[in-house]
C-alpha cells in the first residue's frame, strides 16, 4: 500500500493537472460540509487552491480542508 505521504503527493499532482484544464468545472467538498465551485481562474500554490472571482478577489482553500472533489466537463 502507498504511504499517506505518497497519496497526498499523488492527489496534489493530479489536482494541479486538473486545475490547469479550463474546460472543467470543479466542485470542492470541504471537511466542514461546505461546497465550493471553483472559478476558471484557479491554480495550486504550495498546499492551497487559489482562485480569483470576477471582482479579482482572492480566495484560498487549504488542501488539508478538502474532503473530495467532483469534476464536470463543461
Amino acid at each position: 500500500m502507498k504511504s499517506e505521504k505518497g497519496k497526498q503527493q499523488n492527489f496534489k499532482k493530479t489536482l494541479e493537472r486538473y486545475l490547469g484544464i479550463k474546460g472543467l468545472d470543479i466542485v470542492v467538498y470541504l471537511s466542514d460540509g461546505k461546497t465550493v465551485e471553483l472559478y476558471k481562474n484557479r491554480s495550486l500554490v504550495k498546499d492551497e487552491i487559489v482562485m480569483f472571482d470576477s471582482f479579482n478577489r482572492e480566495k484560498r482553500i487549504p488542501l488539508s480542508l478538502v474532503r473530495s472533489i467532483d469534476l464536470y466537463a463543461a
